[in-house]
C-alpha cells in the first residue's frame, strides 16, 4: 500500500481485512515511487478541483488490466473491494474517483506516454535486481480483434473503419481477421516481456522483428514468420545464435530432414512465449482491443505487459 498514515476508521477496523496474497506480491516486487512519479505527468498544468493522487490512479490503471475491468467496473470494485482500496492506499475515508475520472486519467496517460514509460521504469528495476536474463530472446506474435465490427464485406475486402482507422485486413488459416498485431519479445529466462509492438493486422512478423531484438541477446527464437536472409547474416555477424525457423521456398518440394529437425526442436524453446497470449486472453480477459484509438490501444499493450511481468516476478501462475 502506498505510504499514508492510516485514518480513525483504519485504526478500528481488523488488519486483515482487505488482505490479498495476490495484490501483496505484486506491490512488493518494485519500488512504486518512480512510477507514481510518471504518473504525475497526467496532472501536470490541470486546473480546478484538486484531483486525486497519481499515485492512486496509477496503480488504478493495473488493476483495471489485471481483472479486466470496465471505467464503471473499477469505480465500483474500488468502491466495493476493501484489497482494491489498499494496493491503492485509499484510506477508507476517502472519496473513490468516478468511472469519468478514471476515463480521462487513462485517456490522458495514453496520449502522454506514461504507460510506456512505466513499463521501462519497471524493467530498468527487474534488470537491476538481475531477473532479466540474456541468454536469449523468444519473439511471437498474435492477431488481436478490432474493438468496432468488422467492416460490411461488401464493401470489399481491403475495408477500413473511419471510427478506427489504426485496424487493417489481415488473413490467417484460411479466413479474414479485422484488428491489429501485436508483436512480443520475451526473455528466455523467466519469460519476462522485454519488447512489445502494437501494428495494424496487415503488417507481418518479419517487418517488426529489428524492433523486438534486443541487442544484448546471445540468441534468437523465432518462427519461420521471421526467416530473412538479412537479419541471419546480421546475427552471425555479431555473434549471436540464429534460431529462427526455416521454411520452404517456391522451388523447394519439402525442407531437408535436417532443417526439419532443427524447427521441431526451436518450437519447443520457443513455445514458452505463447504464455503471453495465453494469460492476456484467460487471466486479463484481453481477447479484442477495447478502443477505436490505436493510442489507447497502445497504451493498454503496455499496460498488459507491465502486469504480465509484475506476476511473473511475484510467483503467481501464468495461467
Amino acid at each position: 500500500m502506498a505510504d499514508q498514515q492510516l485514518s480513525l476508521a483504519e485504526t478500528l477496523v481488523d488488519p486483515r481485512l482487505g488482505t490479498n496474497a495476490r495484490l501483496d506480491a505484486i506491490g512488493k516486487v518494485i519500488d512504486w515511487a518512480p512510477l507514481e512519479k510518471l504518473a504525475e505527468q497526467v496532472h501536470a498544468g490541470r486546473l480546478g478541483r484538486k484531483p486525486y493522487r497519481a499515485s492512486a490512479m496509477i496503480r488504478a490503471l493495473y488493476l483495471q488490466m489485471l481483472y479486466g475491468l470496465s471505467d464503471p467496473g473499477l469505480e465500483e470494485a474500488l468502491t466495493d473491494r476493501l484489497s482494491f482500496r489498499r494496493f491503492c492506499g485509499l484510506g477508507l475515508d476517502e472519496a473513490t474517483p468516478d468511472e469519468t475520472t478514471i476515463c480521462r486519467f487513462r485517456l490522458t496517460a495514453a496520449r502522454k506516454g506514461v504507460m510506456q514509460a512505466c513499463f521501462e521504469e519497471v524493467n530498468r528495476q527487474l534488470d537491476a535486481r538481475g531477473l532479466i536474463v540474456r541468454s536469449g530472446t523468444l519473439m511471437d506474435a498474435t492477431l488481436l480483434a478490432a474493438a468496432s465490427r468488422k467492416p460490411d464485406i461488401k464493401q470489399g475486402a481491403g475495408a477500413g473503419l473511419e471510427r478506427e482507422p489504426g485496424a487493417s485486413w489481415t488473413r490467417k488459416n484460411g479466413k479474414s481477421h479485422f484488428g491489429y498485431r501485436l508483436h512480443v519479445a520475451t526473455d528466455q529466462g523467466f519469460n519476462l516481456i522485454r519488447a512489445v509492438v502494437l501494428t495494424p493486422a496487415h503488417v507481418g512478423e518479419s517487418l517488426v522483428a529489428e524492433t523486438l531484438i534486443q541487442g544484448d541477446e546471445k540468441a534468437v527464437y523465432a518462427d519461420k514468420g521471421y526467416e530473412h536472409k538479412g537479419r541471419r547474416a546480421r546475427l552471425k555477424a555479431r555473434g549471436c545464435k540464429d534460431r529462427i525457423c526455416h521454411r520452404s521456398h517456391k522451388h523447394q518440394k519439402a525442407l531437408p530432414y535436417w532443417q526439419t529437425q532443427r524447427n521441431k526442436l526451436i518450437a519447443k524453446r520457443r513455445a514458452v512465449v505463447e504464455q503471453v497470449f495465453g494469460t492476456a486472453r484467460r487471466v486479463f480477459g484481453y481477447a479484442r482491443a477495447r478502443s477505436t484509438s490505436f493510442a489507447v490501444n497502445l497504451a493498454d499493450i503496455f499496460r498488459l505487459a507491465t502486469v504480465f511481468n509484475l506476476r511473473r516476478v511475484a510467483g503467481l501462475p501464468a495461467t
